[in-house]
């Protein structure tokens, strides 16, 4: 009995026992460090070339790897079957013309009947009312027929200009400066609208390099700021890129933000499909540190210890990016807050604790 007794309060004065600790402070501070992320170049501009009106490849002028200039001329199409088109609405608007010009011989006769039996009618009895009447709904239906005849030039031209339009289309040139990057036709192959490609154009001056930057340093990331990276290709050197352009989208799958930087290239030495290496820079304001000993992880949980009160409370946490021997935390935890400095699972939840002087 007495054995029993002796053994309860041993466990009493055990579970009020205060076990000293070393601990530290959680501190806020700015973080800068820099991660290296996957990039991938892509050309600033890119298209499918394809011809606009049905024809026949005629001559193809470039082949892969051609440099073009904006407006260069890169393949002749021919359409027999537009000439006659163009034949016969050019036909239609110099009938028109002829159309107007007689027109025009009705209307200046109308007009100088009615001018003379204007003259007569002021001789009185010479004329009736009713001559002079008829005169003059002669010269009004004549007028009519002139603009007529004018509206008729005016849409014939308009279908000539249309025809003339489309022929121009025959002729394929480059939309702007770049490489072609792929030939997919002949001399001879059936092209069109509804067809496949002619040509693929690339811009490669400038290129995009689209950089997929992980959601916990999405928060860093700075307008135009200066971003170094390599690429395999060129091992010791280094370039440039400016943070152009910000997708404000996460991937769910990989829990990422597509950001874009443009890319000098005036030389052609980087080429699109490129898989570099970015120093990607990491910036954030406020960021909470704690020593890395602190941090204790096992298989169901990482966390760190606080004592609060004296009581030791397991707080769950993320590690985020180490510096030196700080590593920063995310989690229910705030500045000043103590944590055990050395902290392991051994140090149960609820034990009692003091911080050592």
């Amino acid at each position: 009995m007495i054995s029993n007794r002796f053994a309860f309060l041993f466990a009493a004065a055990m579970a009020f026992a205060q076990t000293p600790v070393e601990v530290a402070r959680v501190v806020s501070r700015p973080l800068e460090r820099t991660v290296r992320l996957p990039g991938e170049f892509l050309p600033y501009e890119s298209v499918d070339i394809r011809a606009r009106v049905s024809g026949y490849v005629e001559r193809v002028l470039v082949d892969r790897g051609s440099m073009v200039r904006k407006g260069d001329l890169l393949i002749v199409l021919t359409a027999p079957e537009m000439k006659a088109q163009i034949a016969e609405v050019q036909s239609r608007e110099q009938s028109a013309i002829s159309q107007r010009a007689e027109a025009e011989a009705k209307l200046a006769a109308a007009q100088a009947i009615y001018q003379r039996l204007q003259e007569a009618a002021k001789t009185a009895g010479a004329i009736s009312g009713n001559e002079l009447d008829q005169a003059s709904k002669s010269a009004d239906a004549a007028r009519a027929a002139v603009q007529s005849a004018q509206g008729a030039i005016q849409a014939a031209h308009a279908a000539v200009q249309a025809l003339l339009d489309l022929q121009a289309y025959l002729n394929v040139t480059a939309p702007f400066a770049g490489v072609i990057t792929d030939r997919y036709v002949h001399p001879g192959a059936l092209a069109g609208p509804n067809a496949g490609p002619l040509l693929k154009l690339d811009g490669t001056a400038r290129l995009r390099l689209v950089v997929p930057v992980p959601e916990t340093d999405a928060g860093g990331i700075v307008p135009r700021a200066r971003v170094t990276f390599t690429v395999p290709a060129f091992p010791g050197r280094s370039f440039q890129g400016t943070v152009a352009r910000n997708g404000h989208s996460m991937d769910p799958k990989t829990r990422t933000l597509a950001v874009e930087l443009d890319v000098p290239n005036p030389g052609g030495t980087l080429s699109p499909g490129m898989f570099p290496e970015v120093s990607w820079p990491v910036r954030r304001k406020a960021a909470l540190m704690v020593p890395a000993s602190s941090v204790a992880t096992t298989t169901e949980r990482t966390f760190v210890i606080r004592l609060r009160e004296g009581i030791a409370e397991w707080v769950n946490i993320r590690k985020g990016a180490a510096q030196g021997d700080q590593v920063e935390v995310y989690g229910p935890l705030k500045e000043g807050d103590e944590v055990v400095k050395r902290a392991s699972d051994e140090i149960r939840e609820g034990s009692r604790l003091t911080a050592k002087k």
